[in-house]
């Protein structure tokens, strides 16, 4: 999402919730001037990223053997 540096000045609290999910890109004069993001967000796509990968029924150790086994 793109918004002017007069919009953020003008709702900030709304889009500080926003930049929890999506980064904000604020411009001046119509060029991007800065961004405004969630400073954890690579860690929750590497996080989503990995969910499902292990069956429920599997075992950490029994995870650990298939991907030994595999290399």
């Amino acid at each position: 999402m793109s918004i002017t540096a007069t919009e953020l000045k003008n709702n900030l609290s709304k889009y500080l919730l926003m930049a929890s999910s999506e980064d904000i890109y604020i411009t001046r004069n119509g060029k991007i001037v800065a961004k405004l993001s969630n400073p954890f967000q690579d860690r929750l796509d590497v996080a989503e990223s990995l969910f499902g990968s292990v069956p429920a029924t599997m075992t950490l150790e029994e995870a650990r053997e298939e991907r030994l086994q595999k290399v």
